[in-house]
């Protein structure tokens, strides 16, 4: 019997003091400050990218007369390495933090994470590999190789069991709105990325799509815009319904707009794919189909916007001396304004003279650098001093960082919007004559060089603070003052 006691004696100790480790780190920290790292690196290196890009378009020489460095390998490595590599790694790293904190669960299974976490970073890999050899599929935002898609598709998965195993297990009942906007993800991209990868292997790294013509035509551009939709919008907008109540020290403006928001948007974005394809050979009802949908998408889109400014207020004195508030608003009003004016370019009056001029480049930049970059910015100075306990190095840095990425962007977008609106007007001028007022292609490509050297400047500042952020980050954890996580106290450095 005493032997018998001493056992059950020392087996609840035991039970005690995992109890109490698992009480004091519940959560799984590591996996969010790996996603974290990988997302600062690589988007450091897609924007490197860009900017090279943006030179070469006003100064030729710079692709260096090397097939590996011309425009046409380099341009989808930046938007890979910009959209998956730097946005889809900041986008798990906040999920993947939040999500366990408002289900109050740690993750259902750390090797899921891991196997998530490395197989996503050999996937970038490839394509870092691949995209300079000219190995490509040709579609916008799905250029990689049929075994690489694979791999996307099994490492999907394994994210989507650790998602769902997670919700299962949570110890809540209630699923918070930023949930259902993750789910939006999980599950829409898989269909999109399965559907659009349909295809027969001819050799190791080319393949044959499995539709043909226009029917392909209309698959890649309802993965392409619905990509953008679900990945660079429903999960950014879940972090910004988790993260902005959370920096400001105030809840959700309204619950219920914010509910409104999610039905309304994932049910109209998934149809608006086909504005892509006006004046094309796409029967007149698909392009007109698009176009609807993507007018119609204006209202949830600004609820949404106008959903994440009204939390802060209250709490706009703090913009004064927070940095992390300075890149929401910025991130949230760009925001609005890319969902105003994507859908009035979808307009086929609109369409006739923007489509294929650098306007659509403007556009897709105030989209991806406005609004998901100052929101990845936003969310990493939240993250890094709670994760590491310390305190902000230089809010003096992050808030040069915020003024470099905010007139970078500005002069990028602007300079586009004017030399697209050029463009189209000299396309479509006519002589006297009635005959093309500008037939030299060349003649109107002279007269936008300006415009290019406005877009490599503000890009160049746009990268600038980005390296700031990331020598910020680094000084942060190397040096900064300790801070107690448990505490609300601001993470910025007194």
């Amino acid at each position: 019997m005493c032997g018998l006691a001493r056992l059950l004696l020392r087996r609840a100790a035991e039970d005690c003091t995992v109890a109490t480790a698992t009480a004091t780190r519940p959560y799984d920290d590591t996996i969010v400050k790996m996603f974290l790292w990988a997302a600062v690196i690589f988007g450091a290196v897609g924007m490197l990218v860009g900017v090279i890009l943006a030179l070469q378009l006003a100064y030729w020489p710079a692709n260096l007369g090397l097939e590996f460095t011309t425009f046409g390998r380099l341009r989808p490595l930046h938007t890979n390495a910009v959209i998956f590599a730097f946005t889809g790694n900041f986008i798990f790293a906040g999920v993947y933090y939040s999500m366990q904190r408002l289900l109050k669960t740690r993750m259902f299974h750390d090797l899921l994470s891991q196997a998530h976490f490395w197989g996503w970073q050999l996937i970038i890999v490839s394509a870092v590999i691949t995209l300079p050899l000219g190995i490509t599929q040709g579609k916008e935002y799905a250029e990689l190789a049929w075994p690489i898609d694979i791999a996307i598709a099994v490492v999907w998965v394994v994210f989507a069991v650790n998602f769902f195993g997670t919700i299962a297990i949570r110890k809540v009942k209630h699923l918070y709105v930023a949930i259902w906007f993750y789910m939006s993800m999980v599950i829409t991209i898989a269909v999109l990325h399965i559907t659009n990868s349909l295809a027969m292997p001819a050799t190791l790294f080319r393949s044959y799509p499995v539709f043909a013509g226009m029917t392909d035509g209309l698959v890649q551009w309802w993965y392409g815009h619905n990509a953008v939709g679900f990945l660079l919008t429903t999960p950014i907008l879940g972090l910004m319904y988790y993260f902005v109540p959370k920096a400001a020290g105030r809840p959700v403006y309204s619950y219920r707009l914010s509910i409104v928001h999610f039905w309304a948007l994932v049910f109209l974005y998934i149809w608006a794919g086909p504005h892509h394809l006006l004046y094309s050979a796409l029967p007149d009802w698909a392009q007109t189909l698009g176009m609807v949908f993507s007018v119609i998408l204006i209202a949830p889109s600004w609820g949404g916007m106008l959903n994440g400014l009204l939390t802060l207020r209250g709490a706009w004195d703090k913009l004064r001396t927070d940095p992390i508030l300075k890149f929401w608003v910025v991130a949230v009003s760009f925001y609005g304004m890319s969902t105003f004016e994507g859908p009035m370019m979808s307009i086929r009056a609109v369409n006739s003279l923007s489509h294929y001029t650098d306007w659509t480049i403007g556009h897709v930049h105030s989209g991806a650098l406005g609004w998901v970059g100052m929101a990845a910015f936003a969310i990493i100075y939240w993250l890094v001093p709670r994760l590491w306990g310390r305190r902000l190095f230089s809010v003096g840095w992050a808030t040069a960082h915020f003024w470099l990425a905010t007139i970078g962007i500005v002069i990028y977008v602007v300079s586009m919007w004017t030399a697209g609106i050029t463009q189209g007007l000299m396309w479509r001028a006519i002589d006297e004559a009635g005959q093309l007022a500008w037939p030299n292609f060349m003649a109107t490509v002279e007269q936008l060089m300006p415009f290019y050297w406005l877009r490599f400047f503000g890009g160049t500042m746009y990268l600038v603070g980005t390296l700031l952020m990331v020598v910020n980050m680094v000084q942060t954890i190397r040096s900064g003052e300790a801070m107690d996580t448990n505490l609300a106290a601001p993470a910025v450095a007194k």
